[in-house]
């Protein structure tokens, strides 16, 4: 029996249905997807095309189908695929800096770190998994804004400008007195960016350019992770 007879009796919701499932269960080309829910091909891809417009589906760089990332902006956490492959991309971005390094997410009015990683010795910046942090202050703020994720007017829109061009924001002393930070955004296949991923320290250390003493290596950090998505 075809998979989508097991539903609501509505076809095309049910065949989509099938497609979902048929891609959570492993990334698939059309053939396979075909194969998987007995759609014809043209009708998988159809249907698989109107469910990458809405990013429940997306494609690998093989061009296969995949789930996208609406599915977990529909749930109460963070992909768990960005945090596995976030985890040694934070580790080696934390060796490489002696810094701490953050990964943030958009939650409503916040930006909440999802993940985090901290050099095991000397002065450095805490921020908690789970924190929730103000979208009106700090570089990660910044590139929210830049990218047109929240309103942006907290921010001066040459310096958000900057942020899009150079793909860097940074901040020194602006959310907390002797902090400052570098910010980079971390995009799924289709540019839309999924999280920001910051370097953050003493304003001693980073200062007076956080962008110019850590912006190379973060920037090759979130390609790294970008690629990965």
């Amino acid at each position: 029996m075809r998979q989508y007879n097991e539903g609501s009796g509505i076809k095309v919701l049910d065949r989509a249905v099938a497609i979902v499932r048929a891609v959570a269960a492993g990334d698939k080309t059309l053939g396979e997807l075909s194969e998987a829910t007995e759609l014809p091909r043209a009708t998988a891809h159809r249907i698989a095309t109107a469910l990458e417009v809405h990013h429940v589906l997306a494609r690998t760089p093989r061009g296969e189908w995949t789930l996208g990332p609406a599915l977990a902006g529909y749930t109460d956490g963070p992909s768990p695929k960005l945090l596995a492959a976030a985890a040694p991309v934070l580790r080696d971005l934390v060796a490489a800096t002696g810094e701490s390094a953050q990964l943030y997410q958009l939650t409503g009015s916040t930006r909440t770190c999802i993940a985090a990683d901290e050099p095991e010795h000397g002065l450095h910046n805490v921020v908690p998994v789970g924190s929730q942090l103000p979208l009106s202050a700090g570089s990660a703020a910044r590139v929210f804004a830049a990218y047109s994720l929240i309103d942006a007017t907290a921010f001066p829109a040459d310096e958000l400008a900057t942020v899009t061009e150079t793909g860097l924001a940074e901040s020194v002393a602006e959310r907390e007195v002797g902090l400052a930070s570098v910010s980079a955004p971390v995009f799924e296949s289709d540019r839309r960016v999924v999280a920001v991923l910051s370097v953050s320290g003493p304003a001693e250390r980073l200062g007076p350019s956080p962008a110019a003493k850590w912006g190379a290596a973060l920037k090759d950090a979130t390609a790294r992770l970008s690629a990965e998505l």
